[in-house]
């Protein structure tokens, strides 16, 4: 049976504040700090560790948390939370530190009765683990959760707060998670701790966090979510349309338009759905993306009627969410979507902004948990009752994220029988003239500025042949012949054959980046990836490499070209007998084909792979001037 007066609309009642209403949660704040300071309640000396933009901050400000100190590193960050603080605003009494936490100490700041903050998160984050694991604390960045350690050890605060991704958890295993518990524990704190999603606590936003809180001695209870399924009414989620609602921005319409090649894409996909709905695997008659070749958030439009799936701090041209009318979020959309208030100031452009506000706590989650932590750490009695989850009790969040595939497929469904799609008739032949640089840019220019020349013969097999301007080659010195690894695609041909005519530096590359460019322009593929799909999946093109014995390394090409099975981390040991290389020429190898473009993985452009380890993705270059691994290094 449901006890009413527990319910958040009851909570929102007895404050005078309305619940779902747009920008609800700014006043909900407003009504929980007035309530507050009306009562005489005391405040509670609270140090910030890792501010970021001051979503914790915010939150736990509302609630009678005095921020004292606000520690972070990032000048841009604490050029925000200063325009925040100091006499008549939101921090009147904190004292902003621009400054490493390594070389902070917390006798500064007096006596401190509580410590909020999350340490850098990257090397937990669903990034690392898209790059095979995470470095965890293996990691600077994944080692600073010690400093937050040994400050609680030196102010000896009655309790903390620590937030974090999810991915902590299981990352290293859980040797990294189990390292965590065991050093906060040996401070002398008991932990309790619960990953929980944002939009359970009234956010617009779907965001899944690590909460660890630490008390000294008693028991913690987390709050139970106010809205969605798990909530004691059912409260329906708070959609991101009614959380905009009324929003008033002066951003140019011209600065939030999408431009370039995928810009036209988003018209088709409908809202909740991203780039996936071009693949196979949801029916498009014309699927230009391999299934889970790009992360979740590439062209993802958000659906008015639910919350947005996570604002992330740093993405693309093309990162999502974006708004139902094919739009980026302005700026002030963006603060209603992680529950900043209208009023709080952010520094920097749109840009810098949104990486602040995407690498925040939204200060409505922190809000609830700071309600629970002053009712049970500090024995705060507030005028209404809050239901709290019991020990063991779980949550289903995790269950309805992966029953909305099925969602997903069936609007994908309906959106796709209203496309008209008919097969278009082959390109036909041409030929152009073209130069790549060291990053591999390739750009078609004028012949008497070209480098190569390119013919395209789209027949009953697909032929690009590329010639060197000024080093005319009567024989090939690679001929590659792709095909269908499953026995059929969508190129219209049997075959595809390469042939280059040039040396094979950076001639076979000149070659692969025509094959991409015929497969983008003609929109077949967004790209060779897309074609042959994402590596940790079985390629979806086979290749056969005719390379001259002349040619440096020419057995390695051969290697890596021709392979067919799911490529695996391999020992250089194993690596050197594929290739046909001593061990110690690997190296070597490896840098050849990265000059060449191909993305070459070890331990020094991906730390989460062992030392004396190699990885070699896909069997084509898939560098460009955008690609993150095109700054590292093998060594």
């Amino acid at each position: 049976m449901i006890d009413h007066n527990k319910t958040f609309s009851a909570v929102c009642d007895c404050l005078g504040c309305e619940n779902n209403s747009p920008a609800w949660p700014d006043k909900f704040g407003a009504a929980v700090k007035k309530w507050l300071e009306d009562s005489h309640i005391p405040k509670i000396r609270t140090l910030s560790l890792f501010s970021g933009a001051g979503g914790l901050d915010i939150g736990f400000s509302d609630v009678g948390f005095s921020i004292i100190g606000a520690v972070e590193i990032e000048a841009k960050f604490c050029d925000t939370l200063a325009l925040n603080t100091g006499a008549g605003r939101r921090f009147d009494h904190s004292r902003v530190r621009c400054m490493d936490v390594r070389a902070l100490s917390g006798g500064e700041f007096g006596a401190i009765d509580f410590i909020i903050g999350g340490p850098p998160c990257q090397t937990f984050s669903a990034a690392g683990r898209r790059a095979n694991g995470v470095a965890g604390t293996t990691d600077a960045r994944g080692r600073l959760f010690r400093e937050y350690i040994r400050l609680l050890k030196e102010l000896s605060p009655r309790g903390f707060l620590f937030e974090n991704v999810y991915g902590i958890v299981g990352a290293q295993n859980g040797a990294a998670w189990k390292e965590i518990l065991d050093e906060f524990s040996a401070a002398g704190y008991q932990l309790f701790y619960r990953i929980v999603d944002a939009a359970d606590y009234g956010v617009p936003q779907h965001r899944e966090r690590l909460l660890i809180v630490g008390m000294q001695e008693g028991a913690f209870l987390f709050p139970r979510p106010t809205h969605g399924p798990d909530s004691l009414d059912k409260e329906p989620f708070y959609c991101a349309e009614r959380a905009i609602e009324g929003v008033v921005s002066q951003e140019p319409d011209e600065l939030n338009r999408l431009s370039g090649r995928y810009a036209g894409l988003l018209n088709d996909i409908p809202p909740g759905l991203n780039y996936s709905f071009y693949t196979e695997e949801m029916g498009h008659p014309n699927p230009i993306f391999a299934w889970r070749s790009k992360f979740s958030d590439f062209l993802y439009k958000a659906d008015p009627n639910m919350p947005v799936r996570t604002i992330k701090a740093s993405g693309g041209a093309y990162t999502g969410p974006l708004h139902w009318e094919n739009r980026f979020f302005t700026c002030e959309e963006y603060k209603r979507l992680q529950t900043f208030p209208d009023d709080y100031r952010i520094s920097g452009s749109k840009q810098t902004a949104v990486k602040q506000i995407g690498n925040s706590v939204p200060p409505q989650l922190a809000r609830m948990m700071a309600i629970a932590i002053r009712m049970e750490v500090f024995g705060t009695k507030f005028p209404f009752e809050l239901s709290l989850l019991q020990e063991g009790e779980e949550l289903t969040f995790r269950k309805r994220k992966r029953e909305l595939t099925k969602i997903y497929k069936k609007k994908a469904e309906m959106a796709i029988k209203a496309l008209k799609s008919e097969p278009g008739a082959l390109p036909g032949r041409r030929g152009y003239g073209c130069r790549i640089d060291s990053k591999f840019c390739f750009e078609e220019v004028c012949i008497a500025d070209a480098q190569f020349t390119v013919d395209v013969d789209w027949a009953e097999e697909l032929r690009i042949e590329v010639t060197d301007v000024k080093k005319v080659r009567e024989r090939a010195v690679v001929s590659a012949t792709v095909v269908p690894g499953d026995g059929c695609w969508v190129l219209g041909v049997k075959r595809v054959v390469l042939t280059v005519r040039a040396d094979v530096l950076p001639g076979l590359t000149v070659a692969w980046k025509a094959f991409e460019r015929e497969l983008a322009d003609n929109s077949i593929k967004a790209d060779l990836v897309q074609l042959n799909g994402y590596y940790q999946y079985p390629p979806k093109m086979l290749v056969t490499a005719d390379v001259a014995d002349e040619v440096r390394y020419a057995g390695v090409l051969r290697s890596v070209m021709g392979r067919r099975e799911v490529p695996e981390i391999k020992t250089t040991c194993a690596l050197a007998e594929e290739w046909g290389v001593l061990e110690m020429e690997v190296m070597e190898a490896a840098e050849y084909l990265r000059e060449l473009g191909y993305e070459i993985r070890n331990h020094g452009t991906n730390p989460q792979i062992p030392e004396d380890h190699w990885l070699v993705p896909y069997a084509f270059p898939t560098l460009t001037p955008l690609s993150v691994q095109l700054r590292k290094k093998l060594r």
